[in-house]
């Protein structure tokens, strides 16, 4: 079967793509606008992109042309923290999809604790074991139909690791850091089922033949 997204509706066009890109990290951004109103949402088109400096990537939409919060507060302010999500903060982190109107704030919503951040004005989930302040390098918007697209560069300025998940040498400790990824629909995945594939192969054993 062959599928030209221009030739379907875009509701079809994502339901074939959340369900071929599994599982996709989440990434629960937390932002502020200039008034310091506080936001949080969660977004699986999101991923770290290179270490050497740090950024994430991740892909709010703008529903018929409307900015989201989140976009709206990071165009504005240049800010934002992303929040890692673990399998106890599911609930929690799925409540602040809501559509709720805008300036009300989604932490007291679902219960969660806002923490001042170090560097950014943005504040912190306290309950996530991993948060990046992060400021934007760069936007990108699209828009082709009706949701359009805009992509969001954020440099990690600081990291946030909870002591009891950390590890010596800067491991973590994968066996207390549970998160989840995305499947679709309201379909998630836990990361506890892992296996090991050494990368020490030598090509040219191949190679000589």
């Amino acid at each position: 079967m062959h599928i030209y997204p221009e030739n379907h509706d875009i509701k079809d066009t994502y339901k074939i793509l959340t369900a071929a890109v599994t599982p996709r990290p989440i990434g629960w951004v937390s932002s502020v606008n200039a008034a310091g109103e506080r936001n949080l949402a969660p977004f699986s088109f999101f991923n770290v992109v290179g270490y050497d400096p740090p950024h994430v990537i991740f892909s709010p939409i703008s529903p018929n042309g409307k900015k989201k919060d989140t976009l709206a507060n990071i165009l504005e302010t240049g800010e934002f923290v992303v929040n890692l999500v673990t399998e106890e903060l599911a609930e929690k982190m799925n409540k602040t999809s809501a559509p709720l109107p805008s300036g009300m704030d989604e932490f007291e919503f679902a219960g969660l604790t806002p923490e001042d951040s170090v560097i950014v004005k943005a504040p912190r989930v306290k309950e996530s074991p991993i948060q990046f302040e992060c400021e934007m390098v760069h936007h990108y918007s699209f828009v082709d139909r009706q949701n359009g697209s805009t992509v969001i560069f954020g440099r990690v300025k600081l990291i946030h690791v909870a002591d009891e998940i950390m590890l010596p040498d800067f491991k973590i400790n994968t066996e207390l850091y549970k998160t989840i990824g995305k499947m679709e629909g309201g379909m998630y995945c836990r990361t506890r089922d892992q296996f090991f594939i050494s990368r020490e192969f030598d090509p040219k054993e191949w190679l000589k033949d």
